[in-house]
């Protein structure tokens, strides 16, 4: 594991990286090193957890913790005029609030030319992206927005939307808001984005369409949950595929519409998990308990996987973000699979979803256990954290246990908390160990 003082020196140095790639955007990046040398995990613009509030026994549940969160997060709105010019990578966002009545449109980069790196989060953690790079790049993404009925897709906004989203590379782009964007999300289920404004006018340039994405748009009686699985199979990106999904441009044409982003993402991880447990539930389970981990982002996962039939553990525990809190947040499901939504959010399915992709493609099946540590300097990025952290952590070789106990002996001296505390708020982790004649003295410190 990295010292608290080299992830540091990264940190710093992933902003240097930054300003030097975005070093000809004039003006505007004057303003975007401001926003990155006022803000950037400075302690002076994090709003501490006080009093009781540093308990979790007061924060009831992820989504309260992670509110607090981000609302710590005081970063300066960047000054954007009225008329932008630019290119979108591509990227949309479609909104939830009003639903079905709800805000959707393009993002947009004051640059020229390629700028797809901002849009497509499967290439950061493989390239090395930093924090503070993701955040740069999210930053530099100006949402536009109308306010569009979920079902009307025969209006040329719309249409202009499903271009952007089945493009193959960037579109060079010119918007005109009714006022200057201003503002910034973050948000644990979808990436960052910068100022936001409703707009007057939207044009896009020439759209060259990806092919696959492309033949499943003019395919309208193919089902969605068919398309997600035909792309995912054929090496589609999923950030392509949800972006499809969500501007109504893939699945039978009755049944197609807008669809929140927040909510898209989860619907893919959740068909693709879906799909590939069928096909898992197939194979011979593995022969022995095996752990694989990575760290990145200010993240440590470490993936328990047990030589048992599919059943699946997350448990997520956030270290010291805002002051001097430990809180652990959990979900299960046994053999049988889940039914309703998880209590955690939708990092429960992306990481199902990553576990799975993996198995399918080594044709094993196992048991998964995944415990996940963020620590101080940690900001919610979507849930593509965990799912671009997790495959990373699928592909790495595997260590291989004889028993439980040594696998996490192991795991214990790579978290920060003592693994004890994963076991106390743990549904399978615990059953697993009892069924095997432990108890928690067994990992006593």
């Amino acid at each position: 594991m990295r010292s608290a003082g080299e992830m540091r020196d990264q940190r710093h140095s992933g902003i240097e990286i930054f300003l030097a790639g975005f070093s000809k955007t004039e003006h505007y990046q004057e303003h975007q090193a401001e926003a990155i040398r006022t803000y950037y995990f400075h302690p002076a613009h994090r709003t501490p957890l006080s009093g009781a509030c540093a308990s979790y026994r007061v924060i009831k549940g992820k989504e309260a913790y992670l509110k607090k969160l981000t609302a710590s997060m005081h970063v300066p709105s960047l000054e954007i005029g009225r008329e932008l010019e630019g290119s979108t990578p591509p990227s949309v966002f479609i909104g939830s609030w009003n639903y079905p009545k709800v805000y959707a449109g393009p993002m947009i980069a004051p640059l020229h030319g390629d700028t797809a790196v901002m849009d497509l989060p499967e290439s950061w953690i493989p390239e090395g992206k930093s924090q503070e790079e993701i955040i740069g790049y999210r930053l530099n993404l100006v949402r536009g927005k109308r306010t569009v009925k979920v079902t009307n897709l025969e209006n040329r906004f719309v249409e202009k939307l499903q271009d952007i989203s089945l493009a193959s590379s960037s579109i060079e782009s010119e918007a005109e808001f009714d006022r200057p964007p201003k503002g910034m999300t973050f948000s644990d289920e979808h990436t960052p984005f910068g100022p936001s404004a409703p707009l007057d006018r939207f044009d896009i340039g020439n759209v060259r369409w990806d092919r696959d994405l492309e033949k499943v748009y003019h395919d309208s009686d193919l089902k969605a949950s068919d398309a997600v699985a035909d792309l995912h199979a054929k090496g589609v990106a999923f950030s392509s595929i949800q972006k499809a999904f969500s501007v109504g441009a893939i699945g039978t044409r009755k049944r197609r519409r807008l669809v929140p982003t927040r909510w898209s993402i989860t619907a893919c991880d959740s068909t693709l998990a879906a799909r590939l447990l069928q096909e898992v539930r197939g194979y011979d389970p593995i022969d022995c308990c095996q752990v694989r981990e990575f760290a990145s982002l200010n993240n440590y996962y470490s993936v328990l996987l047990l030589p048992t039939a599919w059943q699946y553990e997350w448990m997520e525990a956030f270290l010291r973000i805002l002051g001097g809190e430990e809180l652990i947040f959990s979900d299960f499901e046994e053999n049988r699979g889940k039914r309703g939504y998880s209590r955690v959010g939708g990092c429960y399915y992306a990481c199902k979803m990553a576990v799975l992709d993996e198995l399918a493609r080594e044709k094993k099946q196992a048991g998964a256990i995944i415990l996940r540590e963020a620590y101080s300097g940690y900001v919610p990025l979507g849930v593509f954290n965990v799912r671009e952290n997790v495959r990373n952590a699928m592909s790495q070789p595997p260590m291989e246990f004889d028993e439980i106990k040594t696998a996490l002996g192991y795991i214990s001296t790579r978290l920060e908390l003592p693994i004890k505390s994963f076991i106390q708020q743990s549904d399978l982790l615990k059953e697993n160990i009892r069924s095997r004649q432990m108890t928690l003295s067994c990992f006593e410190n």
